[in-house]
């Protein structure tokens, strides 16, 4: 799919799996989605600018590559999205965070937004969206259309699994930002789930159902 990255790392995929497993622990889901936080990390961040510098080791000068620009900001779409972020952080422990709070009606389907939280200057920054589910695309929209607002121009999107419904949804309404997932599964049902899925990614993270 144009604008869609699926991460085929083994790793990935073998974590993925386990937290497929309904008799998976919390903890154990909790701890997989932060190991596998931190392997999206590596990949969506993987054509970063560079630039270089001067440095001196214990043997003397030489110019060598770092990150260029201003540091990256990671968004979690509260509250299932927060599970990514302290892999994410490990990686890059300098990253900026914004918080977008945002639940789905159960009726509806749309999304509600509840709170907004993010650095003074984000417009000026490369945004990664998190979410581990990308069903209806309905909070991965508002969401982005709030970063938007803020004057946000480089933003990435990372989920753990995507539906069909979900990246067709997403790319209609941006398609200039740039979708990573470890899986595209196979469909929503009529709950708006992706199947086969592994179910309500913030209930099974927090043990709340």
């Amino acid at each position: 799919m144009d604008g869609v990255t699926r991460v085929a790392h083994p790793l990935v995929q073998h974590k993925l799996t386990l937290m497929r497993d309904k008799t998976l622990s919390t903890k154990g889901f909790r701890e997989l989605m932060n190991e596998i936080g931190m392997l999206l990390a590596y990949e969506v961040t993987r054509d970063l600018p560079l630039e270089q510098i001067e440095i001196e080791t214990p043997l003397g000068k030489t110019m060598q590559p770092i990150i260029a620009s201003k540091k990256l900001v990671f968004a979690p779409i509260l509250r299932a999205g927060v599970g990514f972020l302290d892999g994410m952080l490990s990686l890059v422990p300098s990253a900026r965070v914004a918080h977008i709070g945002l639940y789905r009606d159960p009726e509806t389907l749309t999304a509600v937004e509840y709170y907004f939280k993010a650095p003074s200057d984000i417009a000026d920054r490369l945004v990664i969206v998190l979410d581990p589910m990308l069903a209806t695309a309905n909070s991965a929209i508002a969401a982005i259309d709030r970063l938007k607002e803020r004057g946000v121009k480089d933003l990435r999107f990372v989920c753990l699994l995507a539906a069909p419904e979900g990246i067709k949804n997403l790319r209609a309404h941006h398609p200039d930002v740039p979708i990573w997932t470890a899986s595209i599964d196979s469909h929503l049902n009529d709950h708006g789930y992706i199947v086969p899925g592994l179910g309500d990614a913030g209930d099974r993270m927090y043990g709340t159902k």
